[in-house]
């Protein structure tokens, strides 16, 4: 039976290991050093989420995973392209999954937010798309940085600059979600009276 995890644990999730990655480096400034960090903080936020809830949402674990193959790859290799190359892989992968989704009529994204929000299939269909071209252009902007600016500005890139940039396209669909959908969970329906 799965725990519901606190909020904190959820962002410690989500988030611990590419925020261990950005201040090993600023303290350092290695970045083999800081993807030793990484691949440990990916490793045990996989372990924390699952011993609290034995399970792991898919986005954290496909974006978990993925930061402990590119920063091993790094580590083996003494290559950082790996870790730089992984936004790019892990943004066209949820793009394709959304994308291929749609194709085949299946709601992926419905699947992830159903419990929090209610919508028509049409609107759930609409934020598919706009979050799957959401996902490319990060992909596309990640492989620009990193082939054309310092290792330093692309750390910076990495974590607070997509961070931010997610955050805000979230909130540009705020209003497209409020305006289609319902909030919260369903309403329970009234007891039957009794025969």
């Amino acid at each position: 039976m799965s725990k519901r995890a606190s909020p904190l644990v959820r962002a410690g999730v989500d988030y611990a290991a590419p925020l261990a990655f950005l201040v090993a480096y600023l303290i350092t400034r290695d970045f083999l050093a800081a993807t030793w960090w990484l691949v440990g903080g990916s490793a045990l936020a996989l372990l924390v989420g699952w011993v609290v809830e034995r399970r792991i949402a898919p986005l954290p674990l496909i974006a978990g995973l993925g930061a402990v193959v590119f920063g091993t790859l790094t580590l083996v290799f003494n290559d950082t392209v790996f870790v730089k190359i992984k936004p790019t892989v892990i943004n066209c992968l949820f793009a394709a999954g959304l994308f291929g989704g749609l194709a085949f009529r299946r709601l992926f994204l419905k699947n992830l937010l159903g419990e929090s929000i209610r919508m028509e299939d049409a609107a759930w269909r609409t934020l598919t798309l706009r979050y799957g071209v959401f996902f490319l252009c990060v992909a596309a902007l990640n492989e620009v940085v990193w082939r054309t600016q310092p290792e330093s500005t692309w750390v910076l890139f990495r974590m607070p600059g997509l961070l931010a940039l997610t955050i805000v396209f979230t909130l540009t669909q705020l209003p497209f979600m409020h305006r289609h959908g319902k909030f919260g969970a369903e309403p329970e329906a009234p007891p039957l009276p009794p025969e």
